[in-house]
């Protein structure tokens, strides 16, 4: 188990970034807090993302289920309650330092691998994963920030692997930000946008289901 930060974090960052860092420096680390005030839908997030998870194991060429990398894992919750039941390994990076801490005894799993501390902004992955694990995280990028970072996780997937992405998307049409948190919620059309131009094919697309009303619509797609 490794625990590791970039140097890049020591530059300065743009304000987009340190600000979102300050917030969630000041999150318990817990899943109340890792979702906002919003725990109680935990349990029906993770039961749409095994149902959408069951689907790509379906494909005629499914990913293996050797090693997987959950970004923006915050504690683990998506691990612990999601990923450690199909994969053998199962890699996390988050900024926060108190929640890469709080993890490695939240999910108390031998299958717990390497733990990255450091910005997703900042991070190219150096082992191949079979399935890359992308959700609530990526308005927390630039535009030009996301592309890269999707580009390098295509090159990191082992033959037949899979990227998830799992995201609020607008009903506006409009980009919507958030000051407080210092993230952006996307439209679809442009978020599908941007999976294009990171040179990812959406080989499945579906929403999550029976989340309180007055919530943001959340799409997941499986990308290769």
């Amino acid at each position: 188990m490794e625990c590791g930060e970039d140097e890049s974090q020591n530059q300065e960052e743009p304000v987009f970034y340190s600000k979102a860092k300050t917030y969630w420096s000041n999150v318990s680390p817990t899943i109340n807090g890792v979702l906002g005030g919003y725990g109680f839908i935990s349990s029906c997030d993770i039961q749409g993302s095994e149902e959408f998870l069951s689907k790509v194991f379906k494909f005629e060429n499914p990913p293996n289920r050797i090693r997987a990398l959950d970004c923006g894992a915050g504690i683990g919750r998506i691990t612990k309650h999601l990923l450690v039941k199909y994969f053998e390994t199962v890699d996390l990076i988050d900024q926060n330092q108190d929640f890469i801490e709080t993890a490695k005894a939240y999910v108390n799993s031998p299958q717990l691998g390497k733990l990255y501390c450091t910005g997703l902004q900042n991070f190219v992955p150096e082992i191949k994963y079979d399935i890359i694990w992308c959700q609530w995280v990526l308005g927390h990028l630039t535009d030009e920030d996301l592309t890269i970072f999707l580009k390098n996780c295509k090159n990191a997937l082992q033959k037949n692997g899979i990227i998830v992405v799992k995201e609020n998307v607008t009903s506006s049409g409009e980009i919507e930000k958030d000051d407080v948190d210092s993230s952006i919620t996307r439209p679809l059309e442009i978020l599908s946008n941007l999976l294009k131009e990171s040179g990812l094919d959406c080989i499945l697309m579906s929403a999550q289901t029976r989340f309180p009303k007055g919530l943001y619509p959340v799409k997941m797609f499986a990308l290769r």
